[in-house]
């Protein structure tokens, strides 16, 4: 595949070049035809803290990693990724909230998933070839699609359309065999009203892990037409992933001895590893279909209207050793020994998902107001069943596909909202936002988990029909105080519904609660002509904050449980310098405290007379504990040079501990990492090729041992083997560890 893909691309990249004269590197897009009214992105006078990243910034560094590796040096920013190499399943937080709190949205319209509420990268790998640029806002940021911002949301829009006909391909090539193709092509204007533009990509790895490894491929169209001050675009994109499983952390011990073992996969006899399920991977479709429509009435009005559908597809299969048959619908069987109750087998997870509606945003611009109506209406459907496809050693009766659970999860979401901008005087401008958002969730069927309390016992019965309304306001002031200094404040309040893994992971008889976020922000910004500072304060006060508990799910996603009363707070300092036109350097620093009011937390007996005992949940009186997964420091530094062709750029970030529970404990929490990436490169040119840039790499380079992610899975340790005091906190948490020093070479043609 990698063969044909370079094939093609070379192929075209030369009908391409052949057909067009030199030019220069620079490809003009389209600007006064390509009217793009983003009604959630915030502008330079509205009082938020956001941070935008242009398609140039992105390209520079992207090579092969994933988009949450992009945004590394934004403010407040942290990445995981589970194979330990930055490809395939990755992820992000902003001030210390999970991605499920992150809002997504490409030109406006809803990426989360709409029951996870989470993004998966893995499912449009390289993405970022065919991103213009992105904002990413910290904190409740302004109204948005899709689910609520709880730490953040990030706004992708797609590339311009370019008034010439180009041709690029790039590619990398690096350690664990870690490789990315791509090509773009575009075909410039036709007949003065016309474009088409295409993208496909490629991106593979063994992953740093053991097995870890992911082959991903990703394709991108844009069909464009222009008329006066009308445009109307199809955009299509998509991808497809096969990713084996890394799901799992490791052990303490494993990362002195064995930091790259990965226990998925695990076949296991007499208590023994024996080998590993070679299928043991995640294979997922997802297609993407966007319809926008940007028309400009008069210089003050403009509208964007646009339809989109995503369709996914996917399933997991993974081996399970010694399972309770009769948790799958599998009779035991009776054998001359006896009845035989467990056995290894293996299971196959499917779901089949169809998202789709409409968004849409009216704005006016006028000489003291600037305002925006906008909003929309998306429907989401999702069918989740399990197949059992392998028992060893059964005789009884397994039909092809062994269907034992099945259930559907709909979701539709509505919003609207009204925000503007009122210049009082001079530069002083008040704002405000004012959004209603109504949530329907419906889950119905059976769960694929055992459900002990029920009699008799059987899977877990979903019958969930819970509707939301939530009123979120914001308000705030913005002062221009001259050219140079700015100030803003700000307070916003967020509110959002549970995920389906918060329904689906917690207690089978308590459901859990809507969460409510009061955020306030003040902020200053310097700017001149060669230095660039500013600093941003914020207090983020949670109602019911659904936080990670440091415990996973059986697919190693982290659970959540809501906590009455928390808080963030916070300042976050950012300062830019240009020594020369070829010296800059850039630096940001967070500073926070993250806290639970009064936490109680809940563990499992460790030791158990009795299989009802280990279901036995001990109530622990924390007091005040810091929230899991929250650095109260992290620091990103990048120095960057760019020198007649050359460039290269030096990025560094320091996050402090993380703990993986809310018990603080230094026995169950990440270590502080400092890690620091190099990226060289030289760009020239050649005749009939407007230029090729050439570079190298290198991640991690003083080959930091450190871990990103993690889980506790705390318990209650009883020494007499039963409940009785006092009890210890056992700890055996997991880690994901990442890769030492790395390597990725890299080469970019563009014709």
């Amino acid at each position: 595949m990698k063969k044909t893909l370079l094939t093609v691309a070379t192929s075209l990249a030369a009908i391409v070049a052949a057909a067009q004269p030199a030019a220069t590197d620079t490809v003009p897009t389209i600007a006064l035809s390509e009217v793009q009214v983003l009604g959630t992105r915030a502008s330079e006078n509205t009082p938020v803290a956001f941070t935008n990243i242009t398609g140039k910034q992105l390209a520079a560094e992207n090579h092969g990693l994933d988009i949450p590796f992009l945004l590394t040096m934004t403010p407040s920013v942290i990445t995981t990724s589970d194979a330990g190499a930055g490809v395939g399943y990755t992820s992000m937080r902003v001030r210390g909230t999970d991605a499920t709190r992150i809002n997504i949205t490409v030109n406006d319209i809803p990426q989360n998933d709409a029951e996870s509420h989470g993004i998966y990268w893995v499912n449009t790998p390289d993405f970022a070839s065919s991103v213009r640029d992105i904002q990413v806002q910290r904190g409740a940021g302004t109204s948005t699609n899709g689910s609520g911002a709880f730490g953040g949301s990030v706004n992708l829009r797609t590339q311009s359309f370019s008034r010439d006909a180009y041709a690029e391909f790039s590619g990398s090539y690096g350690s664990f065999n870690t490789n990315k193709e791509t090509l773009r092509v575009g075909s410039g204007l036709l007949g003065d009203h016309w474009s088409i533009e295409a993208r496909l990509s490629h991106i593979g790895s063994d992953g740093y892990r053991d097995r870890a490894s992911s082959e991903m491929m990703s394709y991108y169209g844009q069909l464009g037409y222009f008329n006066n001050q009308t445009s109307l675009r199809l955009i299509t994109y998509g991808g497809k992933e096969d990713t084996y499983h890394a799901w799992d952390g490791i052990s303490r011990d494993d990362l002195k001895n064995n930091r790259t073992y990965n226990p998925n996969g695990e076949i296991k006899h007499d208590g023994e590893v024996t080998g590993f399920y070679k299928d043991q991977k995640d294979i997922y479709r997802q297609t993407h279909y966007q319809l926008i429509l940007n028309q400009t009435f008069t210089p003050e009005w403009k509208l964007n209207v646009a339809l989109h559908y995503t369709d996914g597809y996917g399933y997991y299969q993974e081996y399970k050793n010694a399972r309770t048959l009769k948790e799958y619908a599998l009779e035991p069987v009776v054998t001359a020994s006896g009845t035989v109750k467990k056995a290894s087998l293996v299971r196959k997870k499917c779901v089949d998902s169809g998202f789709g509606g409409g968004v849409f945003s009216l704005q006016y611009s006028g000489d003291r107001l600037a305002a925006t109506l906008g909003g929309g209406l998306n429907r989401y459907s999702n069918d989740h069943y399990g197949n059992v496809i392998w028992v060893e050693n059964y005789t009884g009766t397994l039909d092809p596909d062994h269907e034992y659970y099945r259930n559907n999860g709909r979701k539709t979401d509505f919003n609207i909202y009204i925000k503007g901008n009122y210049v009082i005087t001079g530069g002083l401008s008040a704002y405000a936002d004012l959004q209603y958002r109504h949530i329907g969730y419906r889950i119905t069927g059976d769960n694929d988990k055992w459900d002990w309390t029920a009699d008799p016992e059987r899977l877990q019965v979903l019958d969930i029909n819970e509707p939301f309304d939530f009123f979120n306001p914001k308000a705030g002031v913005n002062w221009q105080i001259d050219a140079r200094n700015r100030a803003y404040a700000s307070f916003a309040v967020a509110q959002k519904e549970p995920t389906r893994n918060n329904y689906t992971d917690g207690l089978f008889l308590k459901h859990p609660a809507r969460e409510r976020l009061c955020d306030w922000e003040l902020g200053y910004e310097y700017s001149s002509g060669n230095f660039g500072a500013g600093a941003n304060f914020y207090y983020m006060d949670y109602k019911d904050q659904l936080v990670l508990n440091g415990k996973i799910n059986e697919i190693g996603e982290l659970m959540a449980e809501n906590v009455p009363d928390s808080y963030r707070m916070g300042v976050e300092l950012m300062a830019g310098y240009r020594f020369t036109d070829w010296l800059r350097w850039d630096v940001n620093a967070t500073f926070s405290r993250n806290r639970i009011k009064d936490y109680v937390g809940y563990v499992s007996d460790y030791n158990a007379d009795t299989w009802d005992d280990m279901w036995t949940q001990t109530e622990i009186h924390a007091g005040n504990t810091t929230i899991a997964f929250s650095p109260s420091v992290t620091v990103g530094s990048l120095i960057g040079v760019d020198y007649k062709g050359f460039t290269a750029s030096l990025q560094s970030q320091y996050v402090s501990r993380q703990y993986l529970d809310n018990f603080e404990r230094k026995e169950d929490s990440l270590d502080p990492y400092f890690v620091n990436n190099l990226d060289v490169a030289y760009t020239f040119k050649l005749h009939g090729i407007r230029s090729i840039t050439v570079g190298a790499t290198v991640y991690n380079l003083f080959n930091e041992k450190y871990e990103t992610n993690g889980y506790s899975m705390t318990s209650a340790l009883y020494p007499g083997g039963r409940k009785e005091n006092p009890y210890t906190l056992a700890s055996d948490p997991r880690f994901y560890p990442m890769a030492g020093i790395n390597a990725l070479g890299h080469v970019t043609l563009k014709f």
